[in-house]
């Protein structure tokens, strides 16, 4: 019976120290590092025999102990008259993440010139298992290596490198929670604004959390200029508990006061995503919440339609709903931005393409599944905590929906 080779560790899981031992080890020229990590991060390079610094003898040599990329296979859509490019990616051992490429047009309003931003995924699946979230009904398959996290950031480069343009941001809004990942999320904020490997400034990131308060303290003190976004969603405990199943370990109080913290030893304001769901959180009610929990902190809330997704009853909340709900919220003086989801033609938004690869679960699991929500919603609208959160109905299950979220 033959063994099952591991593949190669990709170079991009390396740093500059790295490099330069990886190099002494193979017995290489020492100004080697400068050209591997250039090569890496700056050239058109798909493999170690495209990168034209490095001799042949350095090419075979390199490829023979370290991938280029982390990827196996890369499929690319454009759509949205070409703003919006999504990546379907494939792993080592065939886990598939997505990655979405957004460009964004001058905006002098707001002072703002041309932006180039990529959403990145941290987690093959999650664990969470949010029931509006195509990811969440994937379950949880594993983490991403630091390396694999910033070969989503470097493919995105090459791909605006083509067209004259730069990447301006990076987002940690892709598949998975990255708080339940956090040391590999901090590997790879390391590498990308690091001036010799990705050279993007800390302000530009963005990590997006459903609310391991550990993981916000700890980003708080380790990174401290990096922007935390809080997948907020509801203010009510009972209704957060079925649309955030984490919240029954970090309970809204906990989690507002976590990224209040944040903000004050870090002087950055806290974005609060909240998806609008139609007849669920998109009442005068909920805005009325949303304000109180919200109330004299310095934080600025989105409200993004919900992306339809077939295990769920749910639909998003009308453009009039929500801007009335917006309207609500700036009159008791919370800064709010009503957001356009990208991505949402190519079903590239919030783990839609993976789960769509994944396979579609049994049609009577699905069923069941929106039944239950049905009468879970209900009785979280009447105020009732669910002592547990619902199992997902997809191919695959979280084993610990509530665990794997405590910072080390």
């Amino acid at each position: 019976m033959s063994e099952t080779k591991s593949p190669l560790p990709a170079i991009s899981d390396l740093d500059l120290a790295g490099v330069t031992a990886l190099v002494a080890e193979l017995g290489l020229e020492k100004y080697r590092s400068a050209q591997i990590l250039d090569a890496v991060w700056r050239s058109d390079a798909t493999t170690w025999a495209g990168v034209t610094t490095l001799s042949k003898r350095a090419q075979e040599t390199l490829a023979a102990v370290a991938r280029f990329y982390s990827t196996e296979t890369v499929e690319r859509e454009d759509v949205e008259d070409g703003a919006t490019t999504k990546l379907l990616i494939t792993l080592s051992g065939g886990a598939k993440v997505e990655a979405v490429l957004m460009r964004y047009p001058p905006d002098p309003r707001r002072g703002r010139g041309e932006r180039a931003t990529i959403c990145v995924s941290s987690q093959a699946g999650c664990a969470v298992g949010c029931p509006f979230c195509a990811t969440g009904e994937l379950g949880f398959t594993r983490n991403l290596t630091a390396g694999e996290i910033q070969d989503q950031v470097r493919l995105a480069r090459q791909i605006l490198r083509g067209e004259g343009r730069e990447l301006t941001n990076v987002v940690f809004m892709g598949m998975g929670e990255p708080l339940q990942n956090l040391d590999p999320v901090l590997a790879s904020i390391d590498g990308l604004t690091d001036p010799l490997r990705g050279g993007i400034g800390q302000r530009r990131i963005v990590v997006s959390t459903s609310g391991v308060v550990p993981g916000i303290n700890r980003l708080a003190q380790v990174r401290p200029q990096v922007t935390l976004a809080v997948s907020l969603h509801a203010a009510r405990n009972p209704l957060r508990d079925l649309l955030v199943p984490l919240n029954r370990k970090w309970p809204v109080e906990e989690v507002v006061a976590a990224a209040a913290a944040h903000a004050r030893t870090t002087g950055r304001r806290t974005t609060f995503e909240v998806t609008m769901i139609d007849g669920i959180n998109d009442r005068p009610d909920d805005a009325a919440a949303l304000v109180q929990v919200l109330r004299g902190s310095d934080s600025h809330v989105n409200l993004i339609p919900m992306n339809s997704v077939a295990h769920t009853p749910w639909q998003e909340s009308s453009a009039q709903r929500i801007e009335e709900i917006a309207e609500q919220l700036r009159a008791s003086g919370l800064s709010v931005t009503v957001r356009r989801n990208r991505g949402r033609e190519a079903g590239a938004a919030c783990g839609q393409l993976a789960a769509e690869r994944a396979g579609a679960p049994a049609p009577a699991a699905v069923a069941r599944r929106r039944e239950l929500l049905v009468v879970a919603s209900a009785a979280a609208l009447q105020g009732r905590r669910s002592p547990t959160p619902l199992a997902p109905s997809g191919p695959l299950a979280p084993s610990d929906p509530l665990g794997g979220g405590d910072a080390p």
